[in-house]
Protein backbone atom coordinates (compact mmCIF):
# COMPACT_ATOMS: atom_id res chain seq x y z
CA UNK A 1 0.00 0.00 0.00
CA UNK A 2 1.12 3.43 -0.66
CA UNK A 3 0.21 6.93 0.38
CA UNK A 4 1.27 10.20 -0.60
CA UNK A 5 4.62 11.27 -0.40
CA UNK A 6 5.74 15.01 -0.89
CA UNK A 7 9.21 16.06 -1.61
CA UNK A 8 10.29 19.34 -1.84
CA UNK A 9 8.21 22.11 -2.06
CA UNK A 10 6.96 23.42 -5.91
CA UNK A 11 7.97 26.39 -7.52
CA UNK A 12 4.83 28.53 -7.86
CA UNK A 13 5.19 28.96 -11.60
CA UNK A 14 4.82 25.06 -11.32
CA UNK A 15 1.61 24.99 -9.26
CA UNK A 16 -1.60 23.74 -10.55
CA UNK A 17 -4.72 24.92 -9.36
CA UNK A 18 -6.44 22.31 -6.95
CA UNK A 19 -9.83 22.98 -8.72
CA UNK A 20 -8.28 21.71 -11.85
CA UNK A 21 -7.87 18.61 -10.64
CA UNK A 22 -10.28 16.28 -11.91
CA UNK A 23 -11.48 12.33 -11.16
CA UNK A 24 -11.90 10.10 -13.98
CA UNK A 25 -13.03 6.19 -13.47
CA UNK A 26 -11.36 3.70 -15.68
CA UNK A 27 -12.78 0.49 -16.67
CA UNK A 28 -10.51 -2.41 -16.72
CA UNK A 29 -9.02 -2.06 -20.35
CA UNK A 30 -8.76 1.44 -19.93
CA UNK A 31 -6.59 0.54 -16.83
CA UNK A 32 -4.63 -2.19 -18.60
CA UNK A 33 -3.85 0.39 -21.16
CA UNK A 34 -2.58 3.04 -18.91
CA UNK A 35 -0.49 0.33 -17.06
CA UNK A 36 2.76 2.45 -17.58
CA UNK A 37 2.16 5.04 -16.92
CA UNK A 38 0.24 4.59 -14.17
CA UNK A 39 3.75 2.54 -13.02
CA UNK A 40 6.00 5.92 -13.72
CA UNK A 41 3.43 8.24 -11.33
CA UNK A 42 3.82 5.17 -8.67
CA UNK A 43 7.85 5.63 -9.07
CA UNK A 44 7.37 9.63 -9.01
CA UNK A 45 5.64 9.69 -5.87
CA UNK A 46 7.66 6.77 -3.79
CA UNK A 47 11.01 7.01 -1.95
CA UNK A 48 12.69 4.22 -3.38
CA UNK A 49 16.49 3.17 -2.78
CA UNK A 50 19.07 4.84 -5.05
CA UNK A 51 19.26 1.95 -8.06
CA UNK A 52 16.48 0.16 -6.99
CA UNK A 53 13.44 1.86 -9.00
CA UNK A 54 13.25 -0.72 -11.94
CA UNK A 55 12.42 -3.04 -9.05
CA UNK A 56 9.73 -1.40 -7.12
CA UNK A 57 8.38 -0.60 -10.81
CA UNK A 58 7.94 -4.18 -11.55
CA UNK A 59 6.44 -5.03 -7.89
CA UNK A 60 4.18 -2.17 -8.59
CA UNK A 61 2.90 -3.35 -12.14
CA UNK A 62 2.38 -6.84 -10.16
CA UNK A 63 0.31 -6.41 -7.76
CA UNK A 64 -1.85 -3.73 -10.48
CA UNK A 65 -1.89 -6.82 -12.77
CA UNK A 66 -2.88 -9.28 -10.17
CA UNK A 67 -5.81 -6.93 -8.77
CA UNK A 68 -7.32 -5.93 -11.94
CA UNK A 69 -8.37 -9.49 -12.43
CA UNK A 70 -9.96 -9.42 -9.29
CA UNK A 71 -13.98 -9.47 -9.77
CA UNK A 72 -14.99 -5.80 -8.75
CA UNK A 73 -11.97 -4.18 -9.39
CA UNK A 74 -11.55 -0.18 -9.64
CA UNK A 75 -9.78 2.38 -10.47
CA UNK A 76 -9.39 6.43 -10.39
CA UNK A 77 -7.52 8.37 -11.63
CA UNK A 78 -6.70 12.30 -10.58
CA UNK A 79 -5.60 14.47 -13.81
CA UNK A 80 -4.62 18.36 -13.88
CA UNK A 81 -1.92 18.80 -17.22
CA UNK A 82 -0.92 15.55 -16.59
CA UNK A 83 -1.79 11.97 -14.35
CA UNK A 84 -1.50 13.30 -10.40
CA UNK A 85 -2.72 10.33 -8.68
CA UNK A 86 -4.37 6.82 -8.52
CA UNK A 87 -6.04 4.62 -6.18
CA UNK A 88 -8.02 1.15 -6.79
CA UNK A 89 -9.28 -1.78 -4.85
CA UNK A 90 -12.18 -4.30 -4.84
CA UNK A 91 -14.77 -5.63 -2.99
CA UNK A 92 -13.31 -7.93 -0.34
CA UNK A 93 -15.00 -11.33 -1.02
CA UNK A 94 -18.16 -12.58 1.18
CA UNK A 95 -15.50 -15.61 2.38
CA UNK A 96 -13.43 -13.74 4.00
CA UNK A 97 -10.36 -14.99 2.44
CA UNK A 98 -8.92 -11.33 2.27
CA UNK A 99 -8.62 -11.61 6.00
CA UNK A 100 -6.46 -14.53 5.96
CA UNK A 101 -3.86 -14.74 8.31
CA UNK A 102 -5.24 -12.20 11.25
CA UNK A 103 -3.71 -12.40 14.45
CA UNK A 104 -6.78 -13.60 16.66
CA UNK A 105 -10.78 -13.27 15.66
CA UNK A 106 -11.69 -10.43 13.56
CA UNK A 107 -14.07 -8.12 15.06
CA UNK A 108 -17.57 -9.23 15.25
CA UNK A 109 -18.63 -6.00 13.04
CA UNK A 110 -16.11 -6.15 10.42
CA UNK A 111 -16.91 -10.19 9.82
CA UNK A 112 -20.19 -9.54 9.53
CA UNK A 113 -19.81 -6.28 6.89
CA UNK A 114 -17.51 -8.71 5.19
CA UNK A 115 -20.00 -11.43 4.72
CA UNK A 116 -22.93 -8.90 3.73
CA UNK A 117 -20.59 -7.70 0.67
CA UNK A 118 -20.25 -4.29 2.49
CA UNK A 119 -16.36 -4.16 2.55
CA UNK A 120 -14.24 -2.70 0.15
CA UNK A 121 -10.84 -2.76 -0.26
CA UNK A 122 -8.36 -0.07 -1.58
CA UNK A 123 -5.40 -1.47 -2.00
CA UNK A 124 -3.10 1.26 -3.48
CA UNK A 125 -3.39 5.21 -3.56
CA UNK A 126 -0.81 7.24 -4.71
CA UNK A 127 -0.19 11.10 -5.10
CA UNK A 128 2.31 12.81 -7.20
CA UNK A 129 4.15 15.01 -5.07
CA UNK A 130 4.23 18.13 -6.67
CA UNK A 131 0.36 18.37 -6.85
CA UNK A 132 -1.16 21.33 -5.71
CA UNK A 133 -4.40 19.71 -4.62
CA UNK A 134 -3.53 18.84 -0.83
CA UNK A 135 -6.58 17.13 -0.30
CA UNK A 136 -6.16 14.32 -3.00
CA UNK A 137 -5.61 11.39 -1.86
CA UNK A 138 -8.82 12.07 1.23
CA UNK A 139 -10.59 12.95 -2.21
CA UNK A 140 -9.50 9.70 -3.55
CA UNK A 141 -10.02 7.42 -1.80
CA UNK A 142 -13.77 8.63 -0.54
CA UNK A 143 -14.82 8.97 -3.95
CA UNK A 144 -13.91 5.21 -4.95
CA UNK A 145 -15.74 4.33 -1.57
CA UNK A 146 -18.79 5.68 -2.61
CA UNK A 147 -18.87 4.70 -5.92
CA UNK A 148 -19.20 1.37 -4.66
CA UNK A 149 -21.43 2.00 -1.33
CA UNK A 150 -19.30 0.49 1.14
CA UNK A 151 -20.06 0.84 5.02
CA UNK A 152 -17.13 0.03 5.15
CA UNK A 153 -13.13 0.77 3.86
CA UNK A 154 -10.41 -1.47 4.38
CA UNK A 155 -6.55 -1.88 3.46
CA UNK A 156 -3.32 -3.22 4.63
CA UNK A 157 -0.02 -1.29 5.03
CA UNK A 158 3.61 -2.91 6.03
CA UNK A 159 4.57 -2.58 9.57
CA UNK A 160 7.58 -0.80 8.24
CA UNK A 161 5.62 1.61 6.37
CA UNK A 162 4.83 3.94 9.47
CA UNK A 163 4.79 6.80 6.36
CA UNK A 164 1.74 5.30 4.48
CA UNK A 165 0.43 4.14 8.71
CA UNK A 166 0.30 7.76 9.94
CA UNK A 167 -1.87 9.14 6.32
CA UNK A 168 -4.08 6.49 6.78
CA UNK A 169 -4.85 7.67 10.42
CA UNK A 170 -4.74 11.02 9.76
CA UNK A 171 -7.39 10.64 7.29
CA UNK A 172 -9.77 8.80 9.60
CA UNK A 173 -8.82 5.46 9.12
CA UNK A 174 -8.63 2.75 12.80
CA UNK A 175 -6.14 -0.08 13.47
CA UNK A 176 -7.95 -3.01 13.66
CA UNK A 177 -5.24 -5.50 14.54
CA UNK A 178 -2.88 -7.19 12.26
CA UNK A 179 -2.10 -9.87 10.02
CA UNK A 180 0.97 -12.35 8.12
CA UNK A 181 0.89 -13.09 4.77
CA UNK A 182 3.95 -14.45 2.73
CA UNK A 183 6.29 -11.87 1.15
CA UNK A 184 6.02 -10.98 -2.64
CA UNK A 185 8.56 -11.66 -4.43
CA UNK A 186 8.98 -8.80 -6.33
CA UNK A 187 9.35 -6.30 -3.46
CA UNK A 188 12.37 -5.06 -2.08
CA UNK A 189 12.09 -7.31 1.03
CA UNK A 190 13.83 -10.55 1.73
CA UNK A 191 11.75 -13.53 1.85
CA UNK A 192 9.85 -14.02 5.09
CA UNK A 193 6.16 -13.22 6.33
CA UNK A 194 5.33 -9.90 6.50
CA UNK A 195 3.38 -8.44 9.53
CA UNK A 196 1.04 -6.13 8.10
CA UNK A 197 -1.35 -3.37 10.01
CA UNK A 198 -5.18 -3.56 9.29
CA UNK A 199 -7.12 -1.00 8.95
CA UNK A 200 -10.69 0.21 8.14
CA UNK A 201 -12.58 3.35 7.68
CA UNK A 202 -16.23 3.23 8.55
CA UNK A 203 -18.70 5.42 6.70
CA UNK A 204 -21.83 6.85 8.10
CA UNK A 205 -22.27 6.58 11.82
CA UNK A 206 -19.63 7.97 14.21
CA UNK A 207 -17.95 5.11 15.68
CA UNK A 208 -18.74 5.56 18.89
CA UNK A 209 -22.29 4.65 18.10
CA UNK A 210 -21.28 0.74 18.47
CA UNK A 211 -19.70 -1.39 21.42
CA UNK A 212 -16.88 -2.92 19.53
CA UNK A 213 -16.47 1.23 17.51
CA UNK A 214 -17.77 -0.24 14.28
CA UNK A 215 -20.71 1.11 12.66
CA UNK A 216 -23.26 -0.20 9.91
CA UNK A 217 -24.52 2.91 7.56
CA UNK A 218 -27.75 1.42 5.96
CA UNK A 219 -28.08 3.43 3.84
CA UNK A 220 -25.09 2.69 1.78
CA UNK A 221 -26.35 -1.36 1.60
CA UNK A 222 -26.03 -3.27 -1.47
CA UNK A 223 -28.78 -6.11 -2.34
CA UNK A 224 -27.50 -9.24 -1.08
Amino acid sequence: MTAPLRHEPVRSEERTPAHAVRLRRLNRWQAENLREDLADLYVESTRVPAGQEYRSRKAFLRRLTGDIRRAGFALLVAEDTALAGCVYGFPVPREGTWWRGFDGPLPQSVEQLTASGHVFAITEIVVHPHTDDQGLARRLQQALLADHHASLGATLVDEVDTRSYDAFLSWGWREIGALRRPSDPTTLRPPAPVLLRALVLPLGQPLSTRPDGLAHENRTQRPD
